[in-house]
């Protein structure tokens, strides 16, 4: 893909950082020079066989292109879905699981919940460890944290032979109430690591020491299934960089939008399941920042499916409860949980390469199967027939078949509209240009259904957000999508195809430990959860500054799990340390209830107890978001149509004028309808949308006509 590099790019101190991150269909590469305004890009079809093939030979050209060493790199921070792959695919490695007598079936039963009463057939998700390599530990510690039975060591050696005779690779270690005393879990692991010193280990008081025997239990199971893969992954990533002469620490971006160093991402694998998203999100947020809007809707939609976060005053939503590999595509509860620290994000349709069909009942259905990278949508010509949403984009000339990537991959328009024809037009008894429109209406129609029932249920009002979209399909689908959600405003960034590793680049490092401590306010031991609270620190500042921030740059945020006695869920409450120091039970009570308001609108006279306490320690952000607002504009730049070409709105074609991004300046206005093309995504403005380029040049998007 052709870049521009500026004159002075080689002559600036050397200061080069990298993100990359892998999607279902293409990997972005974004190289910046810290504290400047060079920043340079590139994206490439993923290649599924092996991932890191594509992040290596995008490394490689990146820095060709741009005559930059590896060596001088500072840094290369990395986003996979190699995690969230491996669970939904069921291809992890043979795991087995240790847990207390009479709970070997607790990952069978979970919560007796079904996410569907009225399906007699319902599928629940299977185990990732088959119930003959779940084994028991006589032993017993109680809801207090004391020890009611001892472990018996010596039925500990009939497990280890089995888990050899098994073939067993990574085993989890999960016993009842070992968030509170862990040391029955740790006598296990020094006794299997003496046994068996290759098999990978995952503890549960380490990986997710937390309430809730069932997602304690699938959290660790999890981990442990994917931890040899992640390991060999990263540490033969590692060495393809260090082949390439890069010598610094990689790092790599968690589920809630932090980097951490490669060791502590080997540890915590489970903890990447969602690194690329949650690096959207942090994109999402900077961008926003730039803009000068306080809330905004993230709308991410890549190639192979496309997700929503809400940013609610500048800070994305985050949850500590997590589900992956679903049964059901959009049913709660139909996937394997996870209690792991995340972006609040939801799944909400389709993306570009999202294949299209006629259901059994003549309507038309996108998804959830893609065509990847390989073989690709038709358009690609790469061997698939099949249309996809991104075939349907160029039949209704909202893509350039010639300019696709910048003029690296040509298009061919002719074998969508084969697809469309045979699959979806024929059917139907309709032109190719009506069912292309039909798919484009029908995937932002769901996604905007999806995406307001994700606010209504965070209680929160959608019309008042701003829609942010990011990755090569967002601004192409945007306004279709808020128009049906009311919403008046966007902000298009520049370069959002590849702001996920954007967002890899502005994340900090940084770390957050949970610790559960069951309390009732009244009565809490402020004097053993000051003590506990230091412990945390110590740990988690020791992870970040291990990382090369150096200590007196950290900030730390403190927040604890609270909910009415009785409750079934739990909300989080930041909460000042002084409080803690001071015993101010007053001071915490008022922070429950603000936030508890916040959330729902109303307060309780009940009693309130602490379920568990976060603390995050982290490290200062970059500056990249300076270089959005100091980027030189193009000397060369127009704010005129470069060509125009006809496209489809609603009921017709439309000669539409197509703008060049790089060519329009900041304070340009444009009136709908328009085309804006960038190498990485292409903007489409309807007629009843006008566009404004602001001082960060992002393209803010108002809706004249309701």
């Amino acid at each position: 893909m052709a870049c521009v590099i500026p004159k002075s790019m080689t002559t600036a101190k050397s200061n080069w950082r990298i993100g990359v991150d892998i999607g279902g269909t293409f990997t972005d590469i974004v190289l910046w020079n810290s504290g400047s305004s060079h920043l340079v890009v590139d994206k490439l079809l993923t290649t599924p066989e092996d991932p890191s093939h594509a992040v290596v030979e995008g490394i490689k050209r990146i820095l060709k292109k741009t005559g930059i060493e590896a060596r001088e790199l500072t840094s290369v921070i990395h986003g996979t879905t190699l995690v969230a792959n491996a669970l939904i695919e069921r291809k992890g490695v043979i795991t087995g699981l240790i847990t207390t007598k009479g709970f070997r079936d607790v990952l069978e039963i979970g919560r007796e919940w079904r996410y569907d009463l009225f399906d007699l057939n319902i599928e629940m998700p299977q185990p990732l460890v088959p119930r003959q390599l779940r084994f028991e530990a006589t032993e017993r510690i109680s809801a207090d944290g004391n020890v009611l039975k001892e472990l018996d060591v010596s039925l500990l050696q009939s497990t280890i032979m089995a888990l050899k005779e098994a073939g067993v690779e990574s085993l989890a270690i999960c016993l009842l109430h070992a968030y509170l005393n862990p040391a029955h879990e740790q006598q296990i692991a020094t006794i299997i690591e003496n046994s068996l010193p290759d098999i990978a280990l995952s503890l549960s008081s380490d990986v997710s020491p937390a309430l809730g025997e069932f997602e304690r239990t699938s959290t660790t199971v999890a981990n442990a299934y994917v931890h040899p893969i992640f390991r060999n992954y990263v540490e033969n990533f590692r060495n393809a960089l260090n082949n390439l002469g890069y010598e610094r620490d990689l790092l790599l971006v968690l589920s809630d939008g932090r980097s951490v160093r490669t060791d502590v991402a080997k540890r915590y694998p489970i903890r990447l399941i969602q690194s690329g998203p949650a690096a959207g999100a942090e994109a999402a947020r900077l961008f926003g920042e730039l803009a000068g809007v306080d809330d905004v809707l993230c709308f991410d939609m890549g190639g192979t499916t496309a997700k929503a976060c809400l940013i609610p005053e500048g800070k994305p939503e985050r949850t500590v409860n997590f589900e992956v590999a679903r049964e059901t595509r959009f049913a709660e509860g139909s996937g394997l949980p996870l209690q792991i620290p995340a972006i609040d994000m939801i799944e909400i349709g389709a993306g570009g390469g999202s294949i299209a069909r006629v259901d059994e009942r003549g309507l038309l259905q996108v998804g959830p199967d893609s065509a990847g990278a390989n073989p690709g949508p038709a358009c690609y010509g790469l061997g698939n027939d099949l249309p996809t949403v991104t075939d349907c984009d160029l039949v209704l000339g909202y893509l350039a078949a010639e300019s696709f990537l910048g003029g690296q991959m040509n298009l061919d328009r002719d074998a969508a509209a084969r697809a469309i024809e045979k699959y979806l037009a024929a059917p139907l008894k309709l032109s190719i240009e009506e069912a292309a429109w039909g798919i484009h209406e029908t995937v932002t129609a769901s996604m905007a259904q999806a995406a307001m029932i994700h606010a209504i249920e965070r209680a929160l009002d959608v019309t008042r957000f701003a829609l942010l979209p990011i990755g090569g399909a967002g601004p192409v689908h945007a306004c279709s999508m808020a128009n049906k959600m009311n919403i008046n405003t966007l902000i298009c960034p520049v370069s959002a195809g590849v702001a996920s590793a954007i967002g890899m680049l502005s994340a900090p490092v940084s770390f957050e430990i949970a610790r559960a401590a069951p309390a009732e306010l009244d009565t809490l031991d402020f004097a053993a959860t000051l003590n506990m609270i230091m412990d945390m620190d110590r740990e988690a500042t020791k992870l970040v500054t291990g990382a090369g921030v150096t200590a007196n740059h950290v900030n730390r945020s403190l927040s604890a799990m609270m909910r009415y006695v009785g409750q079934g869920y739990e909300i989080e409450a930041f909460i000042s340390p002084s409080a803690i120091e001071r015993e101010d039970a007053q001071t915490l009570n008022i922070a429950f209830k603000d936030a508890y308001l916040k959330r729902y609108g109303r307060n309780e006279d009940i009693p309130v107890e602490i379920l568990s306490w976060r603390l995050a320690v982290e490290g200062p952000r970059s500056g990249i978001g300076q270089t959005f607002l100091g980027r030189e504009m193009n000397s060369h730049g127009r704010n005129s149509p470069i060509s125009y070409r006809s496209a489809w709105f609603e009921e017709c074609w439309i000669e539409t004028p197509v703008f060049k991004r790089d060519q329009l300046q900041r304070g340009c206005q444009i009136e709908g309808p328009a085309i804006i093309e960038e190498v990485e995504s292409t903007t489409i403005v309807p007629p009843e949308f006008k566009v404004f380029i602001d001082p960060a040049l992002n393209l803010i998007l108002s809706r004249v006509k309701t």
